[in-house]
């Protein structure tokens, strides 16, 4: 499980597709504390360590992960979102992230406002219904409140701090980014599914 919080910004040092991908990501993290096996969002992607370095960690990405994700658009040198896995008693700053993405929602929208920026973006039809006004989701893994919610068409407003500490400062119209919703949302729905 994770938060949102995002915790560090690596790289893309290798990236290998033969079908499947293996990537290696640079970071700033201690990889003396990560053990093999563990997990790491990358990207808002739950991704497990299967080799790792002195400055680095490396992962394996199915074909179905890379159906669901935009994993698939990695390119060495691309800067990604990263978040170690909660451990018992850390700060659940965010909101509860399994790393599981749901779907991609398109960037249609890029406004500054102030200090602030607000990211209009297009959320696949069948997952619109899970987002509402104030709710939470998590694209590219970084937690964020929804704004406003017009049909399929959601926004976020992304403060200085957060386009400092993720690669969000760098967003543009057309990108295309990891959504995974609330997982409180979807156990709502499927509880009204059942009430109805």
């Amino acid at each position: 499980m994770f938060t949102g919080i995002i915790t560090d910004i690596g790289t893309l040092a290798k990236v290998e597709k033969s079908g499947d991908l293996r990537a290696r990501i640079t970071t700033g993290y201690d990889t003396e504390g990560i053990e093999l096996g563990a997990s790491i969002a990358s990207d808002g992607v739950c991704l497990t360590v299967t080799a790792l370095g002195p400055d680095w960690y490396e992962v394996f990405v199915s074909g179905e992960t890379l159906a669901k994700t935009n994993l698939g658009n990695w390119q060495v040198g691309q800067r990604v979102n990263l978040e170690r896995a909660l451990k018992v008693g850390d700060e659940l700053g965010g909101h509860i992230v399994s790393g599981h993405v749901d779907g991609v929602a398109e960037v249609v929208g890029v406004t500054p406002e102030g200090d602030s920026t607000r990211v209009r973006l297009r959320a696949p039809g069948s997952l619109a219904k899970f987002i509402a006004p104030k709710g939470s989701v998590a694209l590219n893994g970084t937690s964020l409140t929804v704004n406003e919610v017009e049909g399929d068409v959601f926004g976020v407003n992304l403060i200085t701090h957060t386009k400092e500490v993720t690669t969000w400062a760098g967003i543009a119209v057309g990108d295309r980014v990891n959504l995974e919703i609330d997982t409180l949302a979807r156990y709502v729905a499927r509880l009204g599914e059942y009430a109805a």
